[in-house]
């Protein structure tokens, strides 16, 4: 069954929040060198990209569509 262009919007959302949590969690890393308020704010970001990312997730959980790999 293919899924139908708003499906197919939602999934190409959740694949790009998926990388933009990947990436902050990168960051974290990257900016802990300079201390813990940089390290506090790309936390933060990062929380909120993971929170976004599990949204739409369960998006696509509820309307039944397996996550995309």
């Amino acid at each position: 069954m293919k899924p139908s262009t708003a499906h197919a919007a939602l999934i190409a959302t959740f694949r790009r929040a998926q990388a933009d949590a990947a990436h902050k969690f990168g960051l974290i890393q990257t900016v802990a060198k300079k201390g813990p308020k940089a390290i506090q704010a790309a936390t933060d970001a990062a929380n909120k990209a993971a929170k976004r990312r599990d949204a739409y997730a369960k998006k696509l959980s509820d309307l039944g569509l397996g996550l995309p790999d």
